[in-house]
C-alpha cells in the first residue's frame, strides 16, 4: 500500500489518523512539528496530512518546503480555524485539499483515497514521461550519430528537421537546411531528390534505393542511395517524408578501382601482364610521348591507341586513325599529308591530310610495318620537325600530334634486312606495349567472355545470361590463333545459332568445339549445318555481306549461296 505522513502537534489526532490509515494498509509516520517532519520527508511518503497550526513554524511552511524542492508528495491542510484567506493560500502552494477538525473517519478515508488515486495516476504520468523522455533521447542520439543523412519534411516539403549526416554527405550544417524548401535545399544537387520526395508526398509510399551521383556543397563527387518513407504518426496519420541519403562514395570508388585492375578504357583483363600493361599505359595517358603498340594481329592494339588518347589531356581533339597497309605510296602519302590542287593528275582541289585533320590530338599508324622507304623518310621529318609538307607544296606547316603507331611484324628484324629506317624505328619506339597474345593470357578468357555476352545483349536486343560448362570448357582450351578478335567472333556466331537464354558448345564454330577436326573442316566448310533461321540471322547480323555471314556462320561463301538457293531467300 501507500506511505503516509502525519504531522500534529497534538498526540492524540496523530495517534487517531494512524489507527484509521494502518487499518486500510497504510504505512503511517507521525511527526509532532516542522523538525521532526523534515527528516521523515526523505522517507519519500505519498500523502502528508498536516496541521496548519503548529507549536513551531505553521504547516504552511512545511507545504512550501515541500513544494520549493519539488518533492512528489501530495499535502492536505488540516485547520481548526478555517479562512477563505487560508485555504487560498493553501491551494496557492499546491495542496490538495483542505480538512476542517474535527477531522471523522469517514472524510479522512475519502480524502485518503483521491488523493492516492491522483498520487498513483501522477506517477504513471511522470514514468511514461521519463520514458518517452528516454527514449526521444535515445532516438535522437541515433538519429545524431548514424552516419546516414536523415531528413524530415513535413507536407508542404518544408525541412522539418535534419540530422549531422548531412554534413558528411553534403558539406551541409543541418540549421542550413532545417525550415527551407526541398526543391531549393536539394534539387540542385540532383534531380533524383525532388523527384523522389514529389513521389512521395504523391503517392504516400515509400520509395526504395534510388542510387546517384553528385557533387556535395564542396564540389567533390558523392553517390548515394536515396531512400523516402511516409512520415505518420502513431495514429498512421501521414505527417510528410522522412529522406535517408547514404553515401556510399568509398564503396562506389572501391568497385570502380576494381573494375580498373581488370579494365583500362575499354581493354578487358586482369591476368599480371595486362596489370603491368594498364599501369604504363595509365602512366602514358598524362604524357604526348609517341608509343609503339606491338602484338600479333586481334591483340586489340587499336584499343591501346584509343585508351591513351581518351584518357589523356588531348581527349577532346580528334582521334584520327590510319590503315598503313590498305593504300598504295601515292595515296598514302596524300591522305597523311595532303596535297595541293594539281599535284598530279586528279587532284582537282586541295586535300586536308590526316595529320592535319589530327591536331591538337592523336594520330594512330596502324600496320606501320608496311609504309614504303619514302613515306618512312616523310615521317620522321614529322616526328622530328612536328611539321609537315603537302604533296605538291613547298611550304611546310607545323602540326601538334600525338604518334601512336601499331604492327604485328617484327621491325627490329626489318631493321636488320634493311627494310625499315632505323632512325625511324627508334623515333617510334620511344615506349613500347607489347600485347600478349591470348593464349598466354588464358586468365583472361572468362572476363573477355563475359565482356562480349554483355556486349552482344545489349547490341541485339538479347538476354542471354551465359554458356554452359562445355561451351565455357571449349573456348579455355582453344588455341585462338586469331586472339582476342577471334574469340569476340565465336560469342557472335553463338549468338546467331542460340534460340534460348544459355550458348551451348553446338554454338561455337566447328573449328572451336573440334579443334583437330580443323583441317578437315576447313577442307569441306559445308558440311556443317545451317538452317534457315540461322542464314537469315546472319545475313541480316552482316548487312547482307555473304563473306561475313560466312564467317559468322563458319562455313564457305558457296555454302551460304547454296543455302540461299535453297532456302529461297532473296
Amino acid at each position: 500500500m501507500s506511505k503516509i505522513l502525519v504531522i500534529d502537534d497534538e498526540e492524540s489526532i496523530r495517534l487517531t489518523f494512524s489507527a484509521f490509515l494502518e487499518r486500510e494498509g497504510h504505512t503511517v509516520l507521525m511527526a509532532r512539528g516542522y523538525d521532526d517532519a523534515l527528516s521523515l520527508l526523505d522517507a519519500e511518503p505519498d500523502l502528508v496530512f498536516v496541521d496548519i497550526l503548529l507549536d513551531s513554524l505553521s504547516g504552511m511552511e512545511i507545504l512550501r518546503y515541500i513544494r520549493d524542492r519539488g518533492l512528489l508528495c501530495l499535502v492536505v491542510l488540516v485547520t481548526g480555524e478555517p479562512s477563505l484567506e487560508t485555504a487560498t493560500q493553501a491551494l496557492r502552494l499546491g495542496a490538495y485539499d483542505y480538512l476542517q477538525k474535527p477531522v471523522n473517519k469517514v472524510s479522512l478515508l475519502h480524502v485518503t483515497r483521491q488523493a492516492l488515486r491522483l498520487k498513483k495516476l501522477q506517477d504513471e504520468k511522470r514514468a511514461l514521461q521519463a520514458e518517452r523522455t528516454s527514449l526521444r533521447l535515445h532516438l535522437e542520439a541515433v538519429f545524431r550519430s548514424v552516419p546516414e543523412a536523415i531528413i524530415t519534411l513535413n507536407l508542404q516539403g518544408k525541412i522539418i528537421q535534419a540530422n549531422r549526416g548531412t554534413v558528411d554527405v553534403f558539406d551541409l550544417q543541418p540549421d542550413e537546411l532545417e525550415g527551407t524548401d526541398y526543391k531549393e535545399s536539394l534539387g540542385h544537387f540532383h534531380e533524383a531528390f525532388t523527384h523522389l520526395v514529389g513521389e512521395t508526398l504523391r503517392l504516400r509510399k515509400h520509395v526504395r534505393e534510388f542510387r546517384i551521383e553528385f557533387r556535395d556543397g564542396g564540389g567533390d563527387p558523392r553517390t548515394a542511395v536515396l531512400d523516402a518513407s511516409p512520415l505518420v504518426d502513431s495514429d498512421d496519420n501521414f505527417l510528410g517524408v522522412v529522406l535517408v541519403v547514404r553515401d556510399i562514395s568509398r564503396m562506389a570508388g572501391l568497385k570502380r578501382e576494381l573494375k580498373q585492375r581488370r579494365s583500362y578504357s575499354n581493354i578487358v583483363g586482369k591476368s599480371s601482364r595486362m596489370r603491368e600493361i594498364f599501369a604504363l599505359m595509365e602512366d602514358l595517358s598524362r604524357t604526348d610521348t609517341t608509343v609503339l603498340v606491338t602484338g600479333d594481329s586481334g591483340t586489340g592494339k587499336e584499343l591501346v591507341a584509343e585508351a591513351l588518347h581518351y584518357s589523356g589531356p588531348r581527349a577532346g581533339k580528334p582521334m584520327v586513325r590510319v590503315n598503313c597497309s590498305a593504300l598504295s605510296e601515292n595515296l598514302l602519302e596524300s591522305e597523311l599529308f595532303g596535297h595541293v590542287r594539281g599535284a598530279f593528275t586528279g587532284a582537282v582541289r586541295d586535300k586536308v591530310g590526316r595529320f592535319r585533320l589530327a591536331h591538337g590530338g592523336t594520330i594512330f599508324l596502324d600496320e606501320i610495318g608496311d609504309i614504303s622507304s619514302r613515306i618512312q623518310l616523310k615521317l620522321l621529318r614529322v616526328l622530328q620537325e612536328k611539321e609537315i609538307e603537302r604533296v605538291g607544296d613547298t611550304a611546310t606547316m607545323k602540326v601538334d600530334v600525338r604518334v601512336v603507331a601499331a604492327t604485328n611484324q617484327n621491325l627490329r628484324e626489318k631493321v636488320m634486312l634493311g627494310e625499315f629506317r632505323e632512325d625511324l624505328f627508334y623515333r617510334l619506339k620511344v615506349v613500347e606495349i607489347q600485347l600478349p597474345p591470348l593464349r598466354e593470357r588464358r586468365d583472361d578468357i572468362p572476363l573477355l567472355i563475359d565482356h562480349f555476352v554483355r556486349a552482344f545483349n545489349l547490341e541485339m536486343g538479347r538476354h542471354v545470361s551465359g554458356l554452359t560448362e562445355e561451351a565455357r570448357s571449349a573456348l579455355m582450351n582453344y588455341p585462338w590463333p586469331g586472339n582476342i578478335r577471334e574469340l569476340k567472333h565465336a560469342i557472335e556466331h553463338a549468338f546467331v545459332l542460340c534460340r534460348g537464354q544459355t550458348l551451348e558448345v553446338n554454338h561455337l564454330p566447328a573449328e572451336v568445339f573440334h579443334p583437330l577436326d580443323i583441317l578437315s573442316r576447313v577442307a569441306s566448310p559445308g558440311e556443317r549445318s545451317v538452317d534457315r533461321a540461322a542464314l537469315q540471322n546472319a545475313l541480316e547480323r552482316s548487312g547482307g555481306n555473304k563473306a561475313k555471314a560466312a564467317r559468322i556462320l563458319g562455313v564457305s561463301r558457296q555454302t551460304i549461296y547454296r543455302k540461299i538457293r535453297e532456302f529461297e531467300i532473296a
